[in-house]
């Protein structure tokens, strides 16, 4: 088998099982999703929607957040973890939307990474969900489960997107990748693949092996 046809099996089954592929975060515009996925690095998407209501109450507009100390934010998204950082990054970000892209957010990976504190994974994201363009947002669930299934040897983000975009259809990639979320969180976790209740076990590289093992030492 193919990882093209691995792919596309991957995508029937995953689709399947979960039908509404959508973004666990919530925001009302394509700004929110931005600063949004800024603060979900290295903290749960469930955390980034506790805090975020009373951020974007706070500051609902680009020009807002360009008028805001960044001692505010910081206040404001402190349990999200390296706050910090975050608060530094969401500042300059905004300041640089407003003046130099006239307040649009990108429509492309290449000009989103060139704002402060924005790389693939959350350019990806954007671009998939806001600009419904062909997209593969490689975190965590993505890497470990692509990996698992076979269609990359790689740990290395950039590498993985490369990898899955070479395979995917590139109408699926973006659903594809939310749809690895929903899965890694409820079946492929980190610490076990619980490979007997997964809707990929038939094909999957390492579900295959998983539920042979007991036939084998019988």
């Amino acid at each position: 088998m193919t990882k093209k046809q691995l792919a596309k099996l991957a995508v029937e089954a995953l689709k399947k099982e979960y039908p509404d592929a959508i973004c666990s975060l919530e925001y009302r515009d394509p700004l929110q999703l931005l600063i949004s996925t800024r603060l979900s690095a290295q903290c749960t998407d469930a955390r980034v929607n506790l805090v975020t209501p009373a951020l974007f109450a706070r500051f609902p507009t680009l020009e807002a957040f360009t008028q805001a100390k960044v001692e505010e934010i910081e206040e404001l998204i402190r349990s999200c973890g390296l706050y910090k950082t975050k608060a530094r990054d969401i500042l300059a970000m905004c300041k640089k939307l407003a003046e130099e892209y006239d307040g649009v957010i990108p429509d492309t990976v290449e000009e989103l990474t060139k704002l402060p504190g924005v790389g693939r994974k959350t350019a990806n994201l954007v671009v998939g969900d806001i600009y419904h363009k062909p997209a593969v947002v490689t975190d965590t669930h993505c890497i470990r489960i692509a990996g698992r299934l076979g269609l990359t040897k790689s740990k290395v983000p950039l590498q993985v997107e490369k990898d899955l975009r070479a395979v995917l259809p590139p109408e699926e990639s973006n659903d594809f990748c939310h749809r690895l979320v929903l899965h890694g969180r409820a079946v492929c976790q980190a610490r076990t693949a619980h490979c007997e209740i997964c809707c990929m076990n038939g094909f999957c590289k390492t579900g295959v092996l998983e539920l042979a093992e007991p036939k084998a030492k019988k």
